[in-house]
């Protein structure tokens, strides 16, 4: 792939402290073009900058948009890498197929990615915990208000530096699981990284958040019994010894640090099963003391470990309300890992 660069002729000031998250823009953005008729094209690195789009853009009124998030990380020595970009190459297709949004080249994903960051490699902070954070996304833009199968899509990456998830250490989170609201249902866009997802749990979220908590645990939207996800994030259990981790049924998202929790915890030889939990069961586990660990992993925070659990007026305490010792191990190889303080023995990094 060919991607023309025009540097910016005015860098901003990079900032170093209170990054946050998603509050920070780098100097320049990643775009390419599709057309039906000619396939992807124009691919560009440019100035950051606002976009212009017509009203009638199918974004805006169907929906029509897929996106993912992954960060590089500067190592100790200076250099930066990315983790498992490959493994978000094929999921933002996954979703695409999904939506009928045009696939991607996993290799010019990839490509595309490391160009923008070597352009704005001084953005990647050097402290242990920040990142920059990765933003590729893809929607459609046909401008016509009918329904139908996309003609035109645009593929963009924005860059932003992120703070350390934990600036005062991990610390467990209160969960309130939902009864009345669902994310997604197998058949529909559950497994896709897609805004309708995102958008569809806003109001749980608002809920627990007035009652004191956290976020959601969601149940599955067609028998309301067994658990899928935990607001954003992939869930996982450590039940009496054993890592249970609900099953990819169609309605929960891939996660990738679920699918790395996974393999780590099977190299370390822990029990690891994807399979239906029910909300009686992990009540049960919750009553008689076998609920030892309970997570939430994804690419923000890694590992968010569980000290409270709400369900149907009664509230449940993990682990003395402290982070278990699986939950610490897998916080401390993945981003030992990650940042190059560990040896990756998964092969699971790629360097800029």
């Amino acid at each position: 792939m060919n991607i023309s660069i025009t540097k910016t002729t005015s860098p901003k000031t990079i900032p170093t402290e209170n990054l946050g998250f998603g509050q920070h823009f780098t100097d320049h953005m990643f775009l390419m073009d599709y057309d039906r008729a000619t396939g992807w094209s124009n691919a560009r690195i440019v100035p950051f900058d606002r976009i212009s789009m017509h009203p009638a853009a199918t974004v805006f009124h169907y929906g029509s948009e897929v996106f993912e998030g992954l960060k590089a990380y500067r190592r100790e020595d200076g250099k930066v890498q990315l983790f498992r970009p490959y493994e978000n190459a094929k999921r933002i297709n996954s979703s695409a197929e999904r939506i009928r949004l045009p696939l991607i080249d996993e290799e010019d994903f990839v490509a595309a990615i490391k160009a923008l960051v070597e352009v704005d490699e001084k953005w990647v902070p050097s402290k242990f915990g920040e990142s920059l954070y990765i933003r590729p996304f893809l929607f459609g833009n046909d401008e016509t208000l009918g329904v139908h199968s996309i003609k035109k899509a645009t593929f963009m990456i924005i860059l932003s530096p992120s703070g350390s998830y934990y600036p005062e250490g991990i610390n467990p989170v209160k969960i309130m699981i939902e009864k009345d609201d669902v994310r997604a249902v197998k058949g529909g866009t559950g497994y896709t990284k897609c805004g309708g997802n995102y958008a569809a749990a806003n109001r749980a979220g608002e809920n627990a958040e007035k009652k004191g908590y956290t976020q959601v645990l969601w149940l599955d939207g067609i028998y309301r019994k067994y658990i899928e996800e935990v607001g954003a994030m992939n869930v996982m259990f450590k039940i009496n010894g054993e890592i249970v981790t609900p099953e990819l049924s169609g309605s929960i998202l891939p996660g990738i640090t679920r699918k790395s929790c996974i393999e780590v915890l099977r190299s370390e030889g822990y029990k690891v099963s994807e399979r239906l939990i029910s909300i009686d069961e992990l009540v049960e586990a919750m009553k008689n003391g076998t609920l030892e660990e309970a997570w939430g992993c994804g690419t923000a925070a890694v590992v968010s470990p569980i000290g409270k659990l709400y369900y149907d007026g009664t509230e449940y305490e993990v682990n003395n309300n402290q982070i278990g010792e699986v939950t610490q191990k897998l916080y401390d190889l993945l981003t030992g890992i990650q940042w190059g303080k560990l040896e990756d023995k998964f092969d699971w990094t790629i360097e800029i």
